[in-house]
């Protein structure tokens, strides 16, 4: 299973308004994995960027100045997404947007990216996973420990970098003991425990490249001294025995 899991930063909320894409970035996930391909590139939106967006992404007009315009790059980016699973958060935003760019190039090859991709909305899964909580990025970031302390600014490829890591722990199983809904004394101070440590931690990727774990089967030897003790188990529990 092929995933794109994608992010766009743009002039302004609204494609309807004529605002333009000028930032996209890409990381590719192969069966739950990363593999190192990322596609990212910013783009001159022939119109200037709203003063409101430059607050959220910090990218100026003039640095978009000698950028290439969305037609010059269309062809790779719809390239590397096609097939794929588009993994966004709030993919309406960003789909609207691309068919947007699409619709203006006029190219009878991309004219819609539904037509070439299909789309999952992490906002939409994190919203029905933590109803009637915060599930922007940050938040989920907080969430499941992932580190986004780079993060000061918007930015393409790193918000699906970081959207990567989120994406994978919540679709991953199980992340929270729930341990803080324990009740009083010992059990109430084990939670503060765990929920310290674990708010200390944070996620981090290993290389992709990395050496795949070796499998060690268990002998014969242990395998039945397995069943003896499962057997001595039962008798000791009766009917009670899981």
């Amino acid at each position: 299973m092929r995933q794109v899991v994608l992010d766009t930063e743009t002039t302004g909320l609204d494609p309807k308004s004529g605002h333009r894409i000028i930032e996209i970035g890409c990381v590719e996930l192969e069966n739950r994995k990363l593999t190192g391909r990322h596609y990212h590139q910013y783009i001159n939106p022939q119109r200037q960027v709203e003063d409101g967006a430059i607050e959220v992404h910090g990218i100026t007009n003039e640095f978009l100045a000698d950028k290439p315009i969305f037609a010059q790059i269309a062809d790779d980016f719809m390239a590397f997404c096609e097939g794929a699973e588009l993994v966004i958060h709030n993919a309406p935003f960003d789909v609207g947007f691309i068919n947007a760019e699409l619709k203006l190039l006029g190219s009878p090859r991309w004219q819609n990216v539904n037509a070439h991709c299909s789309v999952l909305d992490t906002l939409a899964l994190a919203r029905e996973k933590h109803p009637g909580q915060k599930n922007n990025l940050d938040a989920l970031c907080k969430r499941y420990f992932v580190d986004n302390s780079q993060r000061d600014l918007h930015g393409a490829l790193l918000d699906a970098e970081i959207l990567a890591d989120v994406y994978l722990l919540m679709t991953g199983g199980q992340t929270d003991l729930g341990l803080a809904q324990g009740g009083e004394g010992q059990n109430s101070e084990k939670s503060k425990q765990v929920q310290g440590e674990a708010a200390s931690a944070v996620i981090r990727r290993l290389s992709p490249n990395r050496h795949p774990l070796k499998i060690i089967q268990a002998s014969e030897q242990e395998l039945d001294a397995h069943q003896s003790m499962l057997e001595l188990l039962q008798k000791s529990a009766g009917k009670h025995f899981w």
